[in-house]
């Protein structure tokens, strides 16, 4: 099946993004990349060493990846876009994961402020991956923008409780013509596959894979699962319904009144 992802003048083949904060070692985080097959990857620019070329977490990123900028950190507007312009002049590319959050107990993004951002740096010619609390009049607002695509939460950072947003990231589904990449809160392999069953374009994740027991195998894990959800979606077509639905006809018994 020819299913390519095209982003920013890319292909992309492989749906998983992978997150490269938290790892126990940057060995351990680039066998994790390599076994998922991983092509995009976030890094926080807090995170990049450029002075110091034997330890930097550039060098464990396999060559092959696309590197996404992930503005971590900022609280607002001004400091996301401060990062994203740094990142560019440290020839670090233009595709920024756009973050903005001024809460630290649940770290939840500042719509408002991202939406700003948004506009400034996509003028700027960036590819802005705006992650965002899910909601459809703010996502239609942040493609009007000039979002590259857009980046609903699954449930707040870290937590582990899986596609919790489900119902307003379908609508943003059906009404937003960019791909949908679901972000934060996934920690199952079958998170991954009804996010890619909803019709998501692709997901991001980090913490799971980073925390793992075995970050090698559930890496790999999570990569079958969104091929696997992915075929679904293509495949299936199936629609919720109301009602019950025979898978016999209800016709033809051996008794009939």
């Amino acid at each position: 099946m020819n299913d390519i992802l095209k982003i920013g003048g890319k292909e992309i083949t492989n749906r998983l993004f992978i997150g490269t904060g938290k790892f126990g070692d940057f060995g351990l985080m680039k066998q994790a990349l390599e076994i998922a097959a991983a092509q995009v990857v976030t890094v926080a620019l807090r995170r990049v060493n450029l002075e110091d070329k034997t330890d930097n977490i550039l060098e464990y990123i396999p060559k092959n990846c696309t590197i996404m900028v992930n503005t971590s950190g900022a609280r607002d507007c001004d400091e996301a876009v401060r990062i994203a312009r740094l990142a560019r002049g440290a020839d670090r590319g233009n595709w920024i994961k756009l973050e903005a959050i001024p809460d630290n107990k649940y770290l939840m993004p500042d719509n408002e402020e991202t939406l700003r951002a948004v506009e400034i740096l996509a003028k700027e010619g960036f590819m802005v991956f705006p992650y965002m609390n899910p909601d459809l009049i703010m996502a239609r607002k942040m493609r009007d923008a000039g979002a590259a695509a857009i980046m609903p939460l699954g449930s707040p950072i870290g937590t582990n409780r899986g596609f919790k947003t489900q119902e307003i990231v379908r609508m943003i589904i059906k009404e937003i013509d960019l791909p949908i990449i679901v972000d934060a809160g996934l920690a199952l392999p079958s998170h991954l596959a009804e996010c890619m069953e909803s019709g998501c374009a692709a997901v991001l994740v980090n913490t799971a894979i980073a925390t793992a027991k075995d970050p090698i195998a559930l890496a790999k894990a999570f990569s079958y699962a969104v091929q696997a959800g992915r075929l679904a979606y293509l495949s299936a077509g199936n629609d919720l319904s109301d009602q019950a639905r025979a898978s016999s006809p209800l016709t033809g018994f051996l008794r009939q009144d």
